[in-house]
């Protein structure tokens, strides 16, 4: 394999990575790769101090009232967008059968723990009363009640899981590393 090659598809690797390696970054608090529990993206960080240095720049740490620092992130989100979107539209015509090509209504990404209660339930409850075609994916796991966990599919418990629904338009939901709650709503 030539040197071009070889460059080109480690970056196409780190591209992809970024923001799964900028979430675990944001979960461990460091952008030090002996800090990250994947050992992959510990490998990335160490491989490419400037991409390190890239995610250490939407680091910030604030005062608060109290005395105590907090650390914010401010996440490249429409990189992430972009991410959750083609999961998505993977999910969506996976379980529906359903191509998903126009944009969608709406598209949203926040840390769970920053949602409230009833937000939290809100997005918890993805049970509805329309029922998926009949011949679909979704309505034989729904009908059987295979591989679902209230209405959730946990591809990796712990590291994501997602639901598709309908309710007025498909609506695609997931969380990613506990951490990171998604949602995708076509009309």
């Amino acid at each position: 394999m030539s040197g071009k090659i070889r460059f080109k598809i480690r970056l196409l690797v780190l591209f992809k990575m970024n923001p799964l390696t900028f979430l675990s970054c944001v979960q461990f608090g460091s952008t030090s790769p002996y800090a990250q529990r994947n050992s992959s993206i510990g490998r990335a960080l160490a491989r490419n101090p400037s991409f390190a240095a890239r995610i250490e720049a939407t680091k910030r740490i604030e005062l608060c009232p109290d005395g105590t620092e907090k650390i914010i992130w401010q996440s490249e989100i429409e990189r992430i967008h972009r991410i959750v979107l083609k999961n998505a539209r993977g999910h969506a015509f996976h379980e529906y059968g359903e191509p998903m090509q126009d944009d969608p209504e709406q598209i949203w990404a926040m840390p769970l723990v920053l949602l409230n209660p009833e937000q939290r339930q809100y997005f918890e409850d993805v049970n509805s009363s329309i029922w998926p075609e009949v011949g679909s994916r979704m309505m034989a796991r729904i009908a059987t009640g295979l591989d679902l966990v209230n209405g959730w599919i946990s591809i990796q418990d712990g590291i994501y899981r997602y639901s598709v629904f309908q309710e007025k338009g498909l609506v695609v939901r997931s969380v990613i590393h506990n951490y990171l709650a998604t949602e995708v709503i076509w009309s």
